[in-house]
């Protein structure tokens, strides 16, 4: 358990958050949620004995551990892939050599009723069974288990640490914590670092897991599947709803609201009262009611409005200019690194219009590809072709780090900046939440998310009719990646998205492609509609269709009939929603038709023939008719 009193954090005479106090029980799924800046990394920070808050006290439970991922990566190991993992059994390595210690104490001694030989018997016993408590016995097989659903490959186990990227090694620390099985889990945004597959898997682990989850996310859906309660961190203090997130946002709403009518009522008799004493302040008959009401203001219990910081980026991107028909065609491609082969003679084909999103394991050739589109990576085979008049606005991965971080937030926008764009710089990074004084902080001070922001603003000073976004989603909060995805729906070009968040993917794309096994396959409508396809309900499913060597095999969870049970409702719940839209789109084009029917109709001589011949009746009657079948059909799926 984790009790947390008036804790207060204070950076240069700013209160981070002022006298925040809360328990979390042993068993809790707790999601931070707030906006960037908030504090609920800095929280995180102290829970784990990481740093130390200006005042306040924090106690957890004796012998309770604390495993902690941070946002970025401290240092490379130099390990390989197997003994980094393995390094996690520390506790489990030392109990082994106690036992084997204690073990040749007891065979070398005979004096077997004395105390001190049952001394040692209990400290081995003791040893023994919290060896067993740790999983001694099957460390090696959870290793395994763990890291593939990280998404390695059982080859890459033998493979230093350093052939990785950040995001493959912060998945070995995350596969560590979660093997060391600590009391107190605390994960500082871990879906940044996975793909759509490990998200799915790291749900269900977390979801049997025995302990304490505190995790930080800008993924609603995996906010969603994960937690049970909402810590939300705003403007210095926070409230806790007993909800997952989505359930949050509805209450938090009817909260304020509440607050809010509660407050203006009370502001309305506060009013009346202060009338009625300056009325009659100077009359001494009236005297004892003035005194009666001025302490009845002075005991008032006020009521105050819960403060919403609704402050988020806002912004729409600029027009698309006109490009020809086909925007990227792609024949017999093969991509790769010198002689790492990463695609293989693929084919793929984006016309002026469309909206795709690449999904797939990390590693299978999605940031390759997007690298070839933009010129960055020449083919090893094959051929890629831009079309006519193609402008290509590009938002890489790293794109936040590729800011320079010596220059300030404001020249970061004014070397790029031209002509009429130029005096509107401060009110563009007005609209992305830096204002006047953010303005002239260097690069290199900004948080993740304040980075994402700035490089998303140097994104809009062209206009471009080929837009392509490789995860623009990690460290931006809640807000920001609702306007995001806002502005992207009204951006009017071709787009390719790169994402593995769920909620942002929904909706976006028109077409899904997978990347798998070096070829991508394409697959009608957004990222749900193409994990219905595929059934990748959960990875264990992904895992079934692995090939299973030696004495391997399948792994089901105890949860797994609930899961599917749920993601089959959600299915039918969004096959319903867009049924609902489609029928919706469909009345409003036959109740068009039949308003132009009538029209016709009201003007008999313009449109004798048509009356004549009866069709005009004809197509009005049939008009009518599909109508009402529409309707009663909406009726139905909406009752």
């Amino acid at each position: 358990m984790i009790q947390i009193n008036k804790l207060s954090v204070n950076f240069t005479g700013d209160f981070l958050f002022r006298d925040i106090s809360f328990v979390a029980g042993d068993r809790d799924r707790i999601g931070l949620v707030g906006h960037n800046g908030a504090g609920k990394s800095t929280l995180l920070k102290i829970i784990h004995r990481d740093m130390e808050p200006t005042s306040g006290t924090m106690v957890i439970t004796t012998g309770f551990r604390t495993g902690y991922l941070p946002q970025e990566l401290a240092e490379t190991s130099y390990k390989t892939v197997w003994e980094e993992t393995m390094s996690a059994f520390v506790e489990v390595r030392e109990i082994e050599a106690r036992m084997q210690r204690l073990t040749q104490q007891l065979s070398e001694r005979t004096d077997y009723e004395s105390a001190e030989y049952a001394a040692i018997a209990q400290q081995l016993s003791d040893a023994n069974d919290r060896y067993l408590h740790l999983g001694g016995n099957t460390i090696e097989g959870e290793a395994e288990k763990v890291l593939v659903g990280m998404g390695f490959r059982r080859s890459d186990f033998p493979r230093p640490m350093s052939e990785f990227s950040n995001g493959w090694q912060m998945r070995v620390c995350l596969a560590k914590i979660l093997l060391q099985r600590p009391e107190i889990v605390l994960l500082d945004e871990p879906t940044n670092h996975l793909d759509i597959e490990s998200i799915q898997w790291l749900e269900d682990y977390l979801a049997n897991y025995d302990g304490c989850v505190i995790l930080v996310s800008h993924d609603r859906a995996f906010l969603d599947r994960v937690t049970n309660r909402t810590i939300e961190i705003t403007l210095g203090t926070i409230q806790d709803y007993k909800c997952s997130y989505s359930q949050y946002v509805e209450q938090r709403l009817e909260r304020i609201e509440s607050q809010q009518a509660a407050f203006e009522n009370q502001q309305q008799q506060i009013a009346q009262i202060e009338r009625f004493i300056e009325r009659f302040r100077y009359k001494a008959t009236k005297a004892r009611q003035v005194q009666s009401r001025i302490k009845m203001l002075e005991k008032m219990d006020r009521v105050q409005v819960e403060d919403y910081d609704a402050s988020s980026i806002s912004f729409r991107f600029p027009p698309a200019p006109h490009s020809g028909r086909m925007v990227v065609d792609a024949k017999q491609l093969s991509l790769g690194y010198d002689a790492l082969n990463v695609l293989d003679k693929v084919d793929f084909h984006l016309e002026r219009g469309e909206r795709v999103a690449f999904v797939g394991r990390n590693g299978e050739g999605k940031s390759t590809m997007v690298k070839a589109i933009v010129g960055q990576l020449a083919p090893q085979g094959g051929a890629l072709e831009l079309g006519y008049q193609v402008v290509i606005g590009y938002y890489a991965q790293n794109q936040a780090k590729l800011l320079d971080p010596e220059k300030t937030v404001f020249d970061t926008i004014d070397e790029v900046a031209v002509g009429d764009i130029r005096p509107k710089i401060r009110t563009i990074l007005g609209s992305f939440l830096f204002d006047t004084e953010a303005t002239e902080k260097k690069v290199k001070v900004l948080s993740g998310g304040e980075k994402a922001r700035l490089a998303l603003a140097k994104l809009l000073l062209s206009p471009f009719n080929l837009l392509i976004l490789d995860e623009p989603t990690n460290h931006l909060d809640m807000p920001s990646k609702d306007v995001l995805k806002n502005a992207l729906l009204q951006y009017e070009g071709s787009l390719i998205l790169v994402s593995h968040d769920r909620d942002f993917l929904q909706g976006l794309s028109t077409r899904t492609y997978e990347f798998k096994d070096k070829q991508i396959r394409g697959y009608t409508g957004d990222v749900y509609d193409f994990l219905e396809a595929r059934k990748l309900e959960s990875l264990h499913e992904l895992q079934a269709r692995q090939p299973v060597t030696g004495g391997e095999q399948k792994t089901v969870s105890s949860n797994k009939e609930n899961y599917e049970r749920r993601k089959e409702q959600e299915a039918a719940e969004r096959k319903k929603k867009n049924r609902l839209r489609k029928l919706e789109d469909e009345m409003e084009i036959l109740q068009q038709q039949v308003a132009e029917i009538e029209a016709k109709l009201a003007q008999p001589d313009q449109y004798a023939a048509e009356i004549n011949s009866g069709e005009l009746y004809k197509a009005y009657d049939a008009a009518k008719q599909a109508l009402e079948e529409k309707e009663m059909e909406w009726l139905e799926l909406d009752a």
